[in-house]
C-alpha cells in the first residue's frame, strides 16, 4: 500500500494547478512520472453531438472549396456519400444514444441547373456555381452530355470543344477545311468583297481555278468548265453564257435599240464579232490607238482594217471542258470611223451586254466627232452607259443604290478584268450563301442572273483604276447633276465633265 499513499500524497500538491487554471505537471511519488491534468471544455454538450457538427462543418467546407474553383468542376461519387454516411453512423452507434441525423443544407440546396430537380445521392457535378446531374450537363450545340474533363464556354452556354470549334472557327469555302492560323496565332483568310467567299490564302497561289466572269474560286465539290484558253467558267455563269456570234446578235440589236430609245441612234451598221482570247489580243496589237486596261481585255472597238478570226459555231460541252469550237477568218473593211466591235466569247449574257454597251458608246463618240478625249473622260462616259444598261436589265423599274466595295472592273475600248481580294484577321469565335437557282438566257432572268448583274454593276462602280473607275465616278456625278445630254454636250465642246 506504500504506492497508494504516495499517490494521495502527490495529489495534495495539485491545488496550485487548479487555482491558476493552467495545466501544471503533477509528479507521482518516486517513480518520477508526469501527468498533465486534462483541460476541461466549457461546452457541456455530449461528445457525439459535437463530433457530428464538426463532421458536417468539414463536409460543407469541402463543397465550398469545390465551388470556388473558377470554371472548374468536380465529380462527387457515391463513395464520398457512403463515407460521409458511415462516419455519421459511427458517431450515432452505442454506447451513445441514437438519433435521426439533421440535414446541414436546407432542402433544395442542391438543385440541378439543367432539369431543375433536386439532386439526391449519387454522382453530381458542381460547375459555374451550380449543380448538375451528369446527364443534364449538356452541349448547347449538339444536345449530348459533356463527359470530357474540358469544355468550352460562351456566356452561360457550355459546348463540347469540337462543337464550339465547328460553330465559331471559319472554314475555307474552297477546300472546306478549317482555315489555319498564321504565325501569330490569328486565323487569316481572304474574302471576296462582293460574294463574301472566304478561303485560305494559299489558294491564290496553288492554281485553284477562278471563274473569269464572277471571280469566285472553284470549290473541291464543284467543277468549272475550261474554255480552252486559260479561262474557266463556273456553272452559274455557264447557264447564260453566249458562245458564238449568232447567239450574240439578238443581244447586240437589243442594245442598239436601247441607245436609240435615249435619242442616241447609231446609223452605221457596225459589224459585231465574238472572238477567242488570242484573236482579241492580236486585234489589240494591230490597233494603232486606244487605251487598254490590263490585265484582261474583254472587248474592243476596232478602228483599223484587220482580218479577225471569229467564232462561227459554239463548242460542245464535255466533261473535260468545251471542245469542237469552229472559227472562220473575216476581213474587216473600214467604212467609217469604226471598223467592228469585238467581244470575248464564253461570258454570261449580262456581262456580254455590258461590254457591248461600253464598246457601242466608243463607236457613238467616234461617229459623232468626239475626238482626242482623255482616257478618263472617254472611258468614264462609256462606263456610265454600260452601267445604265445593266441597271435597266437588273432593276428596270427604279434606280437603286449599288453595293459598296469591290476591286474588279469591266470596261473598255478594251473591257477588262482585275481582282484584289481583301485580307482579314479573325479571332475565334466567326458565311455567305450563294443562290442555287438556275438562270437561262431564254425567258425571264432568274435570281442568279440578277445577282450576277448586280455584281457587274458593282465592278463598274468600284473599279480602282484612274481611267475606268475614277472616270466613271466623275462622269456619273455629272450625269446625275446635269443629265446625260448636257454632259455629252459639255464633253464635245470642252473635252471635260461639267463641274
Amino acid at each position: 500500500m506504500k504506492w497508494l499513499s504516495k499517490i494521495f500524497k502527490g495529489g495534495a500538491g495539485s491545488s496550485r494547478g487548479v487555482s491558476t487554471g493552467e495545466e501544471q505537471p503533477q509528479f507521482i511519488g518516486d517513480e518520477n512520472m508526469v501527468w498533465r491534468a486534462p483541460f476541461r471544455s466549457l461546452d457541456d454538450r455530449p461528445r457525439a453531438s459535437k463530433e457530428k457538427d464538426e463532421l458536417d462543418r468539414a463536409i460543407a467546407l469541402s463543397l465550398t472549396e469545390d465551388l470556388k474553383r473558377p470554371n472548374g468542376y468536380r465529380w462527387r461519387t457515391e463513395t464520398d456519400d457512403d463515407l460521409a454516411r458511415s462516419l455519421r453512423d459511427s458517431f450515432n452507434s452505442a454506447p451513445y444514444p441514437s438519433y435521426a441525423p439533421r440535414e446541414y443544407y436546407p432542402r433544395g440546396y442542391r438543385t440541378c441547373a439543367g432539369c431543375k430537380r433536386e439532386i439526391g445521392y449519387g454522382n453530381y457535378l458542381g460547375c459555374m456555381g451550380s449543380f448538375f446531374h451528369p446527364e443534364c450537363f449538356r452541349c448547347h450545340a449538339c444536345g449530348y452530355p459533356i463527359t470530357e474533363h474540358e469544355f468550352s464556354l460562351s456566356g452561360r452556354d457550355t459546348y463540347h470543344k469540337s462543337c464550339f470549334k465547328e460553330l465559331t472557327h471559319p472554314k475555307c469555302e474552297v477546300c472546306h477545311q478549317f482555315i489555319p492560323t498564321n504565325g501569330v496565332g490569328l486565323i487569316e483568310y481572304r474574302c471576296h468583297p462582293f460574294w463574301s467567299q472566304k478561303y485560305c490564302p494559299s489558294h491564290e497561289h496553288d492554281y485553284t481555278s477562278r471563274c473569269c466572269s464572277c471571280e469566285r474560286l472553284e470549290s473541291v465539290n464543284t467543277t468549272y468548265y475550261s474554255l480552252g484558253d486559260g479561262r474557266s467558267l463556273c456553272l452559274e455563269c455557264m447557264e447564260s453564257a453566249i458562245m458564238d456570234t449568232g447567239d450574240c446578235q439578238p443581244l447586240y440589236h437589243a442594245i442598239r435599240d436601247y441607245y436609240e430609245g435615249m435619242n442616241m441612234r447609231i446609223d452605221q451598221q457596225i459589224p459585231m464579232l465574238l472572238v477567242e482570247r488570242q484573236a482579241l489580243n492580236e486585234a489589240i496589237e494591230g490597233e494603232k490607238h486606244g487605251f487598254h486596261h490590263m490585265p484582261e481585255t474583254r472587248g474592243l472597238c476596232l478602228s483599223e482594217e484587220q482580218t479577225v478570226t471569229s467564232i462561227l459555231k459554239r463548242p460542245r460541252m464535255e466533261r473535260r471542258g468545251l471542245v469542237g469550237i469552229r472559227t472562220q477568218p473575216q476581213k474587216l473593211i473600214r467604212r467609217c470611223e469604226v471598223t467592228a466591235i469585238l467581244v470575248l466569247y464564253g461570258l454570261p449574257r449580262l456581262l456580254t451586254g455590258a461590254i457591248l454597251a461600253h464598246e457601242l458608246m466608243h463607236g457613238w463618240l467616234r461617229l459623232n466627232d468626239y475626238r482626242n478625249l482623255r482616257p478618263e473622260v472617254e472611258e468614264g462616259i462609256c462606263q456610265v452607259l454600260s452601267h445604265m444598261w445593266l441597271e435597266s436589265e437588273v432593276m428596270p423599274t427604279s434606280r437603286n443604290n449599288i453595293p459598296s466595295s469591290s476591286t474588279a472592273s469591266t470596261s473598255s475600248s478594251s473591257s477588262t478584268w482585275s481582282y484584289g481580294p481583301s485580307t482579314s484577321s479573325y479571332r475565334p469565335p466567326s458565311t455567305p450563301a450563294s443562290s442555287t437557282s438556275s438562270s437561262s438566257k431564254k425567258g425571264g432572268k432568274s435570281s442568279v442572273e440578277n445577282k450576277l448583274g448586280e455584281f457587274f454593276m458593282h465592278q463598274i462602280a468600284h473599279d480602282a483604276s484612274p481611267a475606268y473607275g475614277g472616270g466613271y465616278r466623275s462622269a456619273m456625278a455629272a450625269v446625275n447633276k446635269y443629265g446625260l445630254r448636257r454632259t455629252l454636250d459639255h464633253i464635245r465642246y470642252t473635252g471635260t465633265f461639267p463641274e
